[in-house]
């Protein structure tokens, strides 16, 4: 008889042990917007390998559970963020001895927060932060397995998403200013861009920002609120500034 599986019955002969055996974890990538700087939700190991490293939350998906299912809830036990409905998968690393324990393969998420809200430390974490995502690019913060290069992978994801879709939106509140919204793309992209120029992209065309009639709280003394916009419709399907605009000049690493 075949080997009896989950999903039914294997093939006549069909002898799994004859195949190497290896593990699938999950590993999610948060990123934030906070003091106008891209931040990335890290934990630290509270346990071998790499004890004491920082690194993203993940872990091994369990027999009876979806990568989904694995993410969100590795995601919450490590962190306390629950960000079920924003997870979206991005790439699967598979290289030989990426993981010291034995042959792991891990499929990575990502989710783009406005607001993670309280960030606490569980499971085998031993604390949990938001950080500088230039902090992680740039080698100040030295990540544990191969979470560098998925880190990188994450952030060129969004930077390509910025240019084509409307995942600005997801970083900002429900009303936000035109700041607020430049400083995303500045962040992301690591650019600065004309604000004059900003403002006729985003303004002119109807179906990206609606005005509000309200404005922001008062800010330096003397000076006039800035007025609050919210999505519209088009952030649904483009974005309405590119990469490419020759009014944008970069700056140091995002």
């Amino acid at each position: 008889m075949g080997t009896k599986t989950r999903g039914g019955r294997a093939p006549e002969g069909y002898d799994p042990s004859k195949f190497p055996a290896f593990a699938v974890t999950v590993d999610v990538v948060i990123l934030t917007m906070a003091d106008s700087r891209l931040h990335l939700l890290l934990v630290r190991r509270g346990v071998a390998p790499f004890k004491g490293m920082w690194a993203i939350p993940g872990g091994f998906k369990r027999p009876t559970e979806t990568l989904g299912e694995a993410a969100k809830r590795e995601l919450a036990q490590e962190t306390g963020v629950d960000s079920a409905a924003m997870l979206t998968q991005f790439g699967a690393y598979g290289d030989p001895g990426r993981d010291p324990r034995m042959n792991v393969v891990t499929v990575a998420y990502l989710a783009v927060l406005r607001d993670v809200g309280a960030v606490v430390a569980g499971s085998d974490a031993a604390d949990a932060a938001l950080v500088p995502v230039s902090e992680a690019l740039d080698g100040t913060i030295e990540l544990a397995f191969d979470h560098a290069k998925i880190v990188r992978d994450a952030v060129e994801r969004v930077r390509g998403d910025l240019d084509l879709t409307g995942i600005a939106a997801a970083f900002v509140g429900p009303t936000f200013t035109l700041a607020e919204l430049r400083t995303v793309f500045e962040a992301v992209w690591g650019v600065q861009l004309d604000g004059a120029n900003f403002r006729r992209s985003v303004v002119t065309e109807e179906g990206w920002v609606i005005p509000t009639g309200r404005r922001a709280r008062p800010g330096a003394p003397g000076g006039k609120p800035a007025e609050l916009f919210r999505a519209g419709r088009m952030w649904k399907y483009s974005s309405p500034i590119r990469r490419s605009q020759p009014n944008e000049r970069r700056k140091g690493n995002s």
